[in-house]
């Protein structure tokens, strides 16, 4: 089984899915990290935060060779994207080439209120994040609902969206863990 779960930059998904990850033992795969990978050796960024900013043709064979990476793999938890925010508008996270070598069965979407999601990334100095506005933010999660459930039509995935409430991951990581570990 693989699920895919997602969120904006700075909802905390990282922390969710740690808390996730340890208390049920299903191995997590960083869709991100196998991309960011790739283009490293190809000598294309230098950092994870470049990505985005790569050409649209780029960024689709990085997401391509990854995605391979990724179906040969059992019982994982993905770590992507729904959508990118790129200066070009939206680059879907999982175009139908992605889907089909996923081949998830679920698709969770974290989110948080907007203004704590700005809160958090401020409060990031490990990442060199774009500036984006409360309305923006909103915007690119009320995004990320639209493809997944356009994920959904295509993959026959089901969608569940999990609220990440300030100080409160353990109880996110209970409402992932109820629907993926379900028989």
């Amino acid at each position: 089984m693989r699920s895919v779960i997602t969120g904006v930059a700075g909802v905390g998904k990282t922390t969710v899915l740690d808390i996730v990850s340890r208390q049920t033992g299903i191995n997590m795969v960083n869709y991100g990290t196998l991309m960011f990978e790739l283009a490293k050796k190809r000598g294309l960024v230098d950092n994870r935060d470049q990505m985005r900013k790569l050409s649209r043709d780029i960024q689709i064979d990085l997401q391509k060779n990854a995605a391979m990476e990724i179906g040969k793999m059992d019982n994982v938890i993905v770590d992507t994207h729904m959508s990118i925010k790129t200066p070009f508008g939206y680059l879907p996270g999982l175009p139908e080439w992605v889907l089909r070598e996923i081949n998830a069965s679920i698709f969770i979407i974290v989110e948080a209120d907007p203004e704590l999601i700005l809160s958090r990334r401020r409060n990031d100095p490990t990442r060199a994040r774009d500036e984006d506005s409360i309305e923006s933010i909103r915007e690119h999660q009320e995004i990320n609902r639209a493809f997944a459930a356009a994920y959904s039509v295509f993959s026959g995935a089901t969608v569940k969206i999990v609220t990440n409430e300030e100080g409160k991951p353990d109880k996110a990581a209970q409402d992932i863990i109820k629907v993926i570990t379900v028989d």
